[in-house]
């Protein structure tokens, strides 16, 4: 069973193309990745600080007069299973020191 010189080619441009790949993720792990967790986490606080200013009502906190939380109820409608999720959930003393 000879290989042809096709199936030989496909396999060094696979290999090639796995460490290419696995030189692209060590560079962004170096450079990149804590600005992009940093900037995720910041996207987060700020969606969970736009859902309270919103939905606020939902848990006693009416912030916003209902006629703008009423105009900003579309967008919001989506996210608000997963925001009263991670809201309401319960704490400990290792998510204060992992976060």
């Amino acid at each position: 069973m000879a290989m042809r010189k096709g199936e030989k080619e496909d396999k060094k441009g696979k290999k090639e193309s796995e460490v290419t790949k696995a030189v692209k993720s060590v560079i962004y792990g170096m450079a990149a990745h804590g600005m992009v967790s940093y900037a995720l986490k910041t996207r987060m606080h700020l969606e969970n600080l736009f859902m309270l200013i919103t939905m606020g009502d939902m848990l006693g906190l009416p912030i916003l007069p209902p006629y703008y939380t009423l105009r900003l109820l579309p967008y919001a409608v989506p996210h608000i299973k997963t925001w009263k999720r991670t809201l309401l959930r319960e704490r400990d003393v290792t998510d204060l020191i992992v976060g």
